[in-house]
């Protein structure tokens, strides 16, 4: 038997799926974020120069919920696509894209790897752009949700690449001694 699926089953088997992969983003996001906080949370970061285009810290855990929101909710959309072109490779993109981002923070925040972080940020750049067109040859509006994102990213690699050349020196900066000089700073 072969039957078509109505349009209601289908919008109810989007949500089923949304249900999963937006939290599952979420958390992954989060998740990275607490194996290397950054912010006020990271007295090495806190050490650094920052440019003045540099946002309020509170801005980035707003920001990036609401990406990771619409990156689950792109990844549904894709998921319910079954039987669409393309769909195989739209998801194994968004997913190198997604360990590409994860590893980020700690390779930045915890590691102090700056030349590395700075490779990192373009992969992941080009990646969101080439997921984007993927999951816009699947479900056009899985792909426009992915546009916020890759602004955030380039905004973001612009931001990074600014902080790095301000701070020439970061990756020699010990995270001890950064916890020592802010100690000694504010007694």
């Amino acid at each position: 038997m072969n039957a078509l699926a109505s349009k209601a089953q289908l919008r109810r088997g989007f949500w089923l799926r949304a249900l999963v992969t937006v939290p599952l983003v979420v958390l992954l996001g989060f998740g990275s974020a607490m194996v290397a906080p950054g912010g006020d949370e990271n007295p090495w970061f806190q050490t650094l120069v920052k440019p003045a285009i540099q946002p309020p810290n509170i801005a980035f855990p707003i920001v990036w919920t609401i990406l990771y929101a619409l990156m689950g909710l792109a990844l549904a959309l894709v998921l319910s696509a079954r039987g669409a072109r393309g769909r195989g490779a739209a998801i194994l993109l968004f997913v190198v894209q997604l360990a590409v981002n994860l590893a980020w923070s700690p390779i930045f925040f915890r590691f102090h790897m700056i030349d590395l972080a700075l490779i990192v940020i373009i992969a992941l750049a080009v990646l969101v752009a080439v997921t984007m067109v993927a999951f816009w040859r699947v479900r056009r509006l899985a792909g426009l949700m992915l546009l916020p994102y890759l602004a955030w990213v380039c905004f973001a690699s612009v931001l990074f690449s600014q902080v790095r050349d301000l701070n020439p020196d970061a990756e020699n900066i010990a995270s001890g001694a950064a916890g020592a000089q802010i100690s000694s700073d504010t007694l």
